[in-house]
């Protein structure tokens, strides 16, 4: 027997889920028909918003979730609010946004339409701006559905960017953010025949719901993303890069490293620098410990766990380390279910891998990417060029981030990759695309297509009808056609089509009928492929213009055997 408050709590997230999908609806048509300018006017005070409230609504996360670093979170919000801004800012996205002059093609915009917008608990206010402010640049109506563990935060920052928004001149509806979150309400919006696409971030179970909405989606799975330490590296910086990425927030982000490969020549090195940075390097018996309280049999996360420091996790394992350890290490021979810490983890523990070269460790990174994170994002350390492009030919990843953490490179904040908190997998993760997901990936584009030469007509599809045998039309007291007068018109129809009866004089009953032969010189004006065959066998050609008659098979055959003779009708 269903639970009734629960019953209760699904029917009003459905009741709501459905309102504001279809207010939506209603706003989509206002704003498809605003202008570049009245558009960035809107988007450009949701960002100043945003960034006005970046630190407030970061502590807020951190409060509500239990999640991250509240310096880290205030620094994804700034991302969101400024860098992709400013990435999205001079993007045209509103009318004509491309001429082609030389294929004479002109593409214009046009919105996909209302976006439903799924937020995750592990980084709620920064991906609340981001899609907020990539679907308004495109002139999509957004309705967000917040992660029910974080729900207060985002419906804050959606209120701020409705606020803004609507004081630049954004209609009433273009954003709008679920109160009474449920999995089914969510379901509900992501189904709603009103909404036209869905940007889904979070658990594989809720990405695969909404790719099986019946709509488009961009969904982001699992990271697990490795990081490969090849012997011509730059070791220290490496090292720290690792670091920088794996502490940033705490590991909550989904292109966080996760594992570390690195080349038996300079594993020493390796090893005092992570010592040096802050690592400790878990015992047997204390990797056993961490994996139990880690991870679920389920192999997944515990969600208790996530975010949180290292010391907050060895003390929950009974695992003694330095006041100032920062990440857990945890050196393991195998990827799988048999060993826990090779999954993601999304909390500053990595796994660590040690290889002969990099052939070798090149395989170690392609099970860890099957093992969970494929097509998602891996860094490599290397000077060695030819060394990283075979990782960039071989790897089942669409993001190999070079000399750099993965955490900051992934979404374009240490490259020149597009600025983004959604990263598209591709079909290696049952992606629609392996892009960093920007506004021009929630528009559609019209092409207006331009003669460039005129159309032939296909000979087979000529209106010109064939000259047809003349109706016989026998007298009452006729029982036929006397065969004189029948041979008189197929003679005459046969002249028309260029052919012409040889009649020798003695020709009668008991002698061979007469040969028919066609003049080369003349033009027929129509040819079936008996017509075709005949002339084969004959060894003729048949003389053709723009005005034939071709029947396909004819076509086809005459083609074959080079029958044709082509005039034109210039000649």
């Amino acid at each position: 027997m269903a639970n009734p408050a629960t019953s209760d709590r699904d029917l009003a997230s459905i009741n709501e889920a459905r309102t504001l999908a279809g207010r939506a609806k209603k706003t989509q048509a206002t704003l498809a028909e605003f202008s570049q300018e009245q558009i960035d006017a809107i988007v450009d005070a949701m960002a100043a918003a945003a960034t006005k409230h970046a630190e407030a609504s970061a502590q807020a996360a951190v409060d509500e979730t239990g999640y991250g670093v509240v310096a880290d979170k205030v620094q994804k919000n700034l991302f969101a609010s400024q860098e992709i801004h400013r990435f999205i800012q001079p993007l045209k996205t509103v009318g004509v946004l491309r001429r082609d002059e030389a294929r004479k093609v002109v593409e214009i915009a046009e919105p996909f339409g209302v976006v439903a917008a799924v937020i995750p608990s592990t980084n709620p206010t920064s991906t609340t701006i981001y899609k907020a402010l990539i679907a308004i640049k495109a002139r999509c109506p957004i309705v967000l559905s917040p992660h029910p563990a974080a729900t207060r935060c985002i419906t804050h920052m959606a209120n701020i960017l409705i606020e803004a928004s609507t004081k630049a001149g954004a209609p009433e509806g273009a954003i709008g953010v679920m109160q009474d979150v449920t999995l089914k309400g969510t379901q509900e919006l992501m189904r709603h025949p009103d909404v036209a696409i869905i940007l889904a971030t979070g658990g594989m179970g809720l990405v695969r719901s909404a790719y099986s909405a019946g709509k488009p989606a961009y969904g982001v799975g699992p990271g697990n993303a490795p990081a490969y330490i090849e012997r011509s590296a730059d070791v220290p910086k490496a090292v720290r890069d690792i670091m920088i990425g794996k502490t940033f927030d705490n590991g909550v982000l989904c292109s966080s490293e996760n594992s570390v490969i690195t080349d038996e020549a300079v594993v020493d090195q390796v090893r005092r620098e992570f010592r040096a940075n802050g690592a400790y390097f878990l015992t047997a018996n204390e990797i056993d410990a961490v994996g139990k309280i880690l991870v679920s049999p389920q192999r997944l996360p515990n969600p208790k766990l996530v975010g949180k420091s290292a010391a907050i996790i060895a003390q929950a394992a009974s695992v003694d380390v330095p006041l100032d350890t920062r990440v857990l290490i945890a050196e393991l021979t195998g990827v799988g279910r048999d060993y826990p810490l090779s999954i993601e983890k999304l909390c500053p523990v990595l796994s660590f891998y040690v290889v002969q070269d990099w052939q070798e460790g090149c395989e170690r990174c392609k099970q860890i990417l099957r093992y969970g994170g494929m097509g998602h994002t891996m860094s490599i350390h290397s000077k060695n060029e030819e060394v990283i492009l075979e990782f960039g030919l071989k790897k089942p990843a669409f993001r190999i981030v070079v000399n750099t953490p993965t955490t900051h490179g992934s979404i374009g904040l240490t490259t020149g990759l597009t600025p983004a908190m959604t990263l598209g997998c591709g079909g290696y993760g049952g992606n629609i695309t392996s892009d960093n997901i920007s506004p021009l990936h929630l528009l559609n584009i019209k092409r207006l297509a331009y003669e460039l030469k005129p159309a032939k007509p296909h000979l087979a599809l000529r209106t010109t009808k064939p000259q047809m045998l003349p109706r016989v039309h026998p007298s009452a007291n006729s029982a036929g056609l006397a065969a004189g007068t029948l041979k008189r018109q197929v003679d005459q129809f046969l002249s028309t089509r260029g052919f012409h009866a040889e009649i020798s004089p003695h020709s009668g009953p008991g002698n061979p009928p007469p040969v028919v032969t066609q003049d080369e010189s003349a033009v027929a004006s129509f040819v079936c492929e008996d017509d075709v065959r005949q002339a084969h066998q004959d060894g003729r050609h048949i003389r053709i213009d723009d005005d034939t008659i071709l029947t396909p098979s004819a076509r086809d055959y005459g083609e074959a055997h080079d029958i044709f003779i082509h005039s034109s009708w210039r000649d």
